[in-house]
């Protein structure tokens, strides 16, 4: 009997590998660390100019879509959403809640496709949902028309941009070899 190569991690169904845990870890609390940044200038610009706050929503997007196009498997969106939420631990909700848009569209396709366009529905998505519910927030219903317009387009635009910059960022990853062995691999 031989020895189990290291290319393929041997694990029971439904369990997580150690090294898909260890990358999303690793993804984690390097999203949180970026959204700790990204929180306190979205706070400062709501402050002064809160129309311009979110176009930094699409950042809260970053860590979970690098996972998503990096390791391609179920559920490591989410689980690198809660990482980056204890990070910024007054957060946990809203890290988890940007991370389930992430990976909705994978979800509904049951994790059989992971392209592209499923990243940028998943940014749709949030896009449109996002102003909908922080509506009250922004106090967008008193808005002009034009201005709700605009509201909707900028979220849209960064979550397309916070989305397009994890998919970036995952290819390079993967370019340099970056979880080689934690990646899903076909049958």
């Amino acid at each position: 009997m031989s020895a189990p190569s290291a290319e393929a991690p041997r694990t029971a169904r439904g369990r997580i590998p150690t090294l898909v845990l260890l990358t999303c870890a690793a993804i984690g609390v390097a999203g949180g660390v970026v959204l700790w940044g990204v929180t306190a200038l979205s706070t400062l610009l709501f402050a002064v100019v809160p129309f311009a706050s979110v176009a930094l929503a699409g950042m809260w997007l970053l860590p979970a879509t690098i996972a998503l196009r990096l390791l391609q498997r179920p559920g490591v969106g989410l689980l690198v959403g809660l990482i980056s939420g204890i990070v910024v631990l007054p957060y946990i909700g809203t890290n988890l809640w940007w991370a389930f848009f992430a990976e909705l569209p994978f979800l509904l396709v049951l994790y059989r496709s992971w392209s592209t366009w499923l990243h940028v529905a998943g940014a749709l998505i949030i896009g449109v949902v996002y102003p909908l519910f922080a509506a009250e927030y922004f106090d967008l219903w008193t808005m002009p028309l034009p201005a709700m317009i605009g509201f909707f387009a900028l979220t849209i635009a960064s979550c397309l941009a916070g989305t397009a910059i994890g998919v970036v960022i995952a290819d390079a990853l993967r370019r340099a070899g970056v979880a080689r062995l934690a990646r899903r691999r076909t049958r």
